[in-house]
């Protein structure tokens, strides 16, 4: 599992490291492992043509130290300088020294190179550039599309907020960034993706000198140690039992993803109290179905979690049955149009004791809180305590807070995911895991991720339905899931 951090916690680690090394020695650190990277993405070296853009920060320096390695392994190398008065002067001179060329910058020496290494700004930027250092990131940019330039950002793409993932009108768009340290939240949300390419963390010791993370980004390991797996004594009771109240005679497809989702996450036995029965015996002869309409309640219905929303509507039969299963002491899921009669009554949500889960796309997000804007981390941590609630918010980088503001941020995400019926799926997923075990932020997180790896992989032959999506959910959970176990 990484960590993230926002750019005041990195400073903050920086200055206790700064202080017990050698001046100089942190930055060696970084544009060594920089300059070693460059070298790979390359492959040939010597005679390379590189072209270093260059600000007065600390960032710049980096990419001048970098440059000096490259061009002592016989890169042609030439810095271009936004400020020649404020340049790094360590690593100037070792550029020079390098047989390097270094010159007031001039957007048309960009062309023809081969690679451009961005350090005209690092996380203390705001907003995007402007002037000279914009007319270099158009430059480099044109580069990347017209010549296959190689673009790589040192530690985040100028003009890219490191903190939030917001970025200004003009950005570096890069094809790898360099990171040092620690993973700064703004690679991973809002715009930081696309603008961050690749990312690669180096490791320069900051590690002990790091306050504790409140964000972080799971991997492969982390969803197979999270998946619960049946042992020999369970059976389908204990594996969970979850809940279904999705699905209308208008929106029935929405009961059928989300159940089947639900089926294929694991749960043990499916339950389905919801306002479209038949679909759901016509598809899945092993689920529960209770008939809402001779008078069952989900309080009548022994489940471990419940899943409510998708494709409910939004008049009085669909308020009733919300109210319901808010009223239930089981953890819920609340999803689609649940979320949309939420903000009509958010205390239905805040006065529960159970768990709840609510997992809004942005228009969803708007009806119940602030934003989300530009900082979606801050926008979830917000909605999540004024709720008391874990907050899901979908995107191509899906981000999971809780009430205390511990977040989670999905690696896995893909824009194809942006297709009807797909966070119908989510939600009948995170509820299985819900009713699994799993704590309400965990499930979400895991959730969010192995819908995301179902949805490259659905999309892999074309663009994907929700139901390619559902279908690719169960090969993609055993490769996970499956994987710790050995046949003898």
């Amino acid at each position: 599992m990484h960590s993230a951090y926002t750019a005041e916690q990195i400073r903050a680690a920086e200055r206790i490291v700064l202080a017990q090394l050698p001046d100089g020695a942190l930055m060696q650190r970084a544009a060594h492992a920089l300059a070693g990277y460059c070298a790979a993405r390359l492959g040939r070296v010597y005679g390379a043509r590189v072209v270093l853009l260059v600000g007065a920060g600390n960032n710049g320096g980096d990419a001048l130290y970098a440059g000096a390695e490259l061009a002592r392994r016989g890169a042609a190398v030439t810095a271009l300088l936004l400020d020649p008065d404020r340049a790094h002067p360590g690593g100037l001179d070792a550029v020079r020294r390098a047989g390097g060329r270094a010159q007031p910058g001039d957007a048309r020496a960009i062309a023809g190179a081969e690679l451009v290494l961005d350090g005209i700004v690092g996380i203390g930027g705001r907003g995007g550039l402007a002037g000279t250092a914009a007319d270099l990131a158009g430059a480099a940019a044109r580069a990347r599309l017209d010549t296959a330039t190689l673009v790589v950002a040192v530690d985040v793409p100028s003009g890219l907020d490191a903190s939030t993932g917001e970025a200004g009108e003009v950005a570096v768009q890069a094809d790898a960034t360099v990171t040092f340290g620690a993973l700064k939240t703004g690679l991973l949300v809002g715009a930081g993706p696309d603008h961050a390419g690749e990312v690669r963390l180096v490791d320069i010791g900051l590690g002990p000198a790091l306050s504790t993370p409140r964000t972080r980004v799971l991997e492969d390991g982390d969803v197979r140690g999270a998946l619960p797996v049946p042992g020999t004594a369970d059976d389908k009771y204990s594996r969970g039992v979850v809940g279904i109240a999705a699905g209308s005679q208008l929106y029935a497809g929405a009961g059928v993803l989300c159940t089947g989702a639900a089926l294929t996450g694991g749960a043990g036995m499916v339950r389905y109290l919801g306002l479209a029965p038949d679909g759901i015996r016509a598809r899945y002869p092993e689920v529960v179905v209770h008939d809402r309409h001779s008078g069952t309640r989900p309080g009548d219905v022994q489940v471990q979690a419940w899943v409510v929303g998708p494709g409910i509507g939004t008049d009085d039969e669909a308020t009733s049955l919300l109210t319901d299963v808010l009223h239930t002491d089981v953890p819920v899921i609340v999803d689609a149009d649940a979320i949309t009669l939420v903000a009509r009554a958010p205390e239905l949500v805040r006065r529960r004791e159970a768990p709840t889960v609510l997992t809004p796309h942005d228009r969803e997000f708007a009806r119940i809180a602030d934003g989300p804007g530009p900082d979606r981390l801050a926008a979830v941590r917000a909605a999540a305590a004024d709720l008391d609630a874990t907050v899901l918010l979908k995107g191509n980088a899906t981000v999971v807070a809780d009430a205390g503001g511990q977040a989670y941020v999905n690696p896995t995400g893909t824009p194809w995911l942006g297709t009807a019926g797909s966070g119908d799926v989510l939600s009948g997923l995170i509820g299985a895991l819900l009713a699994g075990g799993l704590d309400a932020s965990l499930a979400a997180a895991v959730g969010a991720y192995l819908h995301g790896v179902a949805g490259q992989q659905a999309a892999a032959s074309g663009p994907p339905t929700a139901v390619d999506v559902l279908n690719a959910l169960r090969p993609v959970t055993a490769a996970i899931c499956l994987s710790r176990h050995r046949v003898l």
